[in-house]
């Protein structure tokens, strides 16, 4: 499902032995059955507007970013995906659950309401 991505950065250091040659790995995205969403409404700093967000996903950004593009479309809103989490507009807690089972995550409600 998921690539490793390889992503190299520029350190700079004081210590000769070390080398600016070292790559760091992306996180490889877990297979549905082992990932625990979760989903939750939340309207803190959105001005009184309601969002679904989901978190938890363990995995790379393009497979989040998959993800959150195919529950966006599936519901028929808007969103956006960002820090590890997906922002679905408005009140959809239920279908997002709804489709997400249906993919074969384990994902379950999370807050009030």
């Amino acid at each position: 499902m998921a690539k490793k991505k390889k992503d190299k950065y520029i350190v700079y250091s004081t210590n000769p032995g070390y080398s600016q040659e070292e790559e760091f790995e992306e996180e490889e995205t877990l297979l549905p059955e082992e990932q625990e969403l979760k989903v939750w409404i939340d309207r803190k700093q959105r001005k009184g507007k309601a969002v679904t967000l989901v978190t938890g996903f363990v995995g790379t950004e393009e497979d989040l970013k998959e993800l959150g593009k195919e529950l966006k479309s599936k519901c028929g809103v808007g969103g956006s995906t960002k820090q590890g989490e997906i922002i679905i507009q408005g009140e959809v807690r239920e279908k997002v659950l709804e489709l997400l089972k249906n993919m074969g995550y384990q994902a379950k409600k999370s807050g009030g309401n």
